[in-house]
């Protein structure tokens, strides 16, 4: 059965910092892109940050860039998405993301994906 199953998500004040892992199991991430979406209440999935699985690419929503990391471990079939100086409108259900595409562009824009996490909540509140 293929999986990737998302933790790490939590209440953190805003300026505060929280580290995201997506797990794959099933299959191997060496070949696919990989990507953090997210949505928050009543607004539709936005894609923050994709992974190239080709070139080491990296492609960020420009409200995240210079605050979030995206990092892949091949060798774990793992994702990470290092957040930092977090702020209330970073709120809402993250998901991990998936795909054979060689354009992360086109993966985190439009949201073109093979597979999707179930999403882990962030909250970011005083």
């Amino acid at each position: 059965q293929l999986q990737l199953v998302e933790s790490g998500g939590g209440l953190v004040q805003p300026g505060g910092s929280l580290t995201l892992s997506c797990a794959a199991s099933g299959f191997t991430l060496d070949y696919y892109a990989v990507g953090w979406f997210r949505q928050a209440s009543g607004k539709e999935r936005e894609g923050v940050s994709c992974f190239s699985s080709t070139d080491s690419s990296t492609f960020y929503l420009d409200s995240v860039k210079g605050r979030f990391t995206i990092s892949r471990d091949n060798a774990k079939n793992t994702v990470f998405l290092q957040m930092n100086n977090l702020k209330p409108d970073d709120t809402g259900v993250y998901y991990c993301a998936a795909d054979l595409t060689t354009s992360i562009q086109d993966m985190c824009e439009y949201g073109l994906v093979d597979y999707w996490g179930q999403g882990t909540q962030v909250t970011v509140s005083s």
